[in-house]
C-alpha cells in the first residue's frame, strides 16, 4: 500500500508540474550530451597540441580520432554547431519524458482499476467516483467522465468516457509531435548547410574567373556542406524511429485504456437495462 502511495504521490507531481519534469528531463540530456560537448569544446586545442607533437606521438588511431572530432566541430562553425547542440539536447529531453511516461503503469495504473472494482462490487459508487477523479492519470479521467454523467444513463456515460478518452489521447499526441518536429527539422538543417557550403564554395570560384581555386580553398564550404548534412541525419534518424515507436504504444494504451474502462463500467449497462 505504501509503494502504492508513491506511485500514485509521484504521478500527480508530474502531472501538477509538467514543467518541472521537463527541466528535469533537460538536465538529464545536459549530463548525458555533456561530456560530448566538453570534446568539442576542447577539440580544436588538442588538435592543435597534435600538430606540434607528431614527431611523439606514436598512437596514430588516437590522433585520427581527435582530429576528426575537431573536423566536424570546425565544419558546423558557430552557426550550425549550437543549432544541432540545441536540437540534440531537446530531443534527448523529450525522449527521456515520453519514456517515462507512455507507460501503463502510469497511464493506466492497476491500484486504481483494483480500487475502484472493489468500491463497485460494494456498491460505493461515491467513493469510487471520488477515486477517479482525484487520480491524475489517463484511466482516472476516463472513469470520472463515465461516472458524472451516470445519472444521465449509461449510453451518456458511455459517450462520455469516449470524448474524456479523445482528449486525452490527443494531449499524448501532442506531445510526442514535437518529437516528430525535430525528426522533421534537423535534415532541413542538414540541407541548408549544405547548400549554404556549396553557395560559399561556388562564390569562391566565381570570384576568380578563369583561375582554378586551390583545393584548400573549396574545402571549407564543402566539408560545412558534408558534415551539416551528416549531423542532421544523424539527429532525425532515432527521432523518426523514436516517433514511430511511441505512436505504436500509443495505439496500445488507448486500446487498454478502452477496454478497460468498458469492463469496469460494464456493470452499470446490465443495471440500465433493467
Amino acid at each position: 500500500m505504501a509503494a502504492g502511495a508513491c506511485r500514485a504521490d509521484g504521478r500527480s507531481r508530474w502531472k501538477a508540474n509538467p514543467w518541472r519534469t521537463f527541466g528535469r528531463a533537460v538536465l538529464a540530456a545536459c549530463l548525458v550530451a555533456g561530456p560530448c560537448l566538453a570534446a568539442l569544446t576542447i577539440a580544436p586545442a588538442v588538435a592543435v597540441a597534435q600538430d606540434g607533437l607528431d614527431e611523439e606521438m606514436t598512437d596514430e588511431s588516437q590522433g585520427q580520432s581527435v582530429n576528426l572530432l575537431a573536423y566536424y566541430a570546425g565544419a558546423l562553425g558557430w552557426v550550425f554547431g549550437p543549432v544541432f547542440l540545441i536540437l540534440s539536447f531537446v530531443l534527448v529531453a523529450l525522449l527521456v519524458m515520453c519514456f517515462l511516461q507512455l507507460r501503463k503503469t502510469v497511464l493506466l495504473p492497476p491500484a486504481l482499476s483494483e480500487q475502484f472494482e472493489q468500491h463497485l462490487e460494494a456498491k460505493e459508487y461515491q467513493p469510487a467516483y471520488e477515486l477517479a477523479r482525484a487520480d491524475d492519470s489517463y484511466l482516472g479521467h476516463v472513469l470520472a467522465a463515465g461516472m458524472g454523467k451516470l445519472q444521465s444513463g449509461y449510453p451518456a456515460a458511455v459517450e462520455a468516457m469516449q470524448e474524456a478518452q479523445g482528449e486525452e489521447q490527443m494531449k499524448l499526441e501532442h506531445k510526442i509531435s514535437y518529437v516528430s518536429l525535430i525528426g522533421a527539422l534537423a535534415p532541413l538543417f542538414g540541407l541548408l548547410g549544405t547548400v549554404t557550403g556549396m553557395v560559399d564554395s561556388f562564390s569562391k570560384i566565381a570570384a576568380n574567373p578563369g583561375v582554378a581555386p586551390k583545393p584548400d580553398q573549396l574545402a571549407s564550404g564543402i566539408s560545412q556542406a558534408l558534415v551539416t548534412t551528416l549531423i542532421g541525419l544523424w539527429v532525425a534518424i532515432p527521432a523518426i524511429a523514436c516517433f514511430a515507436l511511441f505512436k505504436n504504444w500509443l495505439e496500445d494504451i488507448n486500446s487498454s485504456a478502452s477496454e478497460e474502462s468498458t469492463r469496469l463500467m460494464g456493470r452499470f449497462q446490465s443495471v440500465a437495462k433493467k
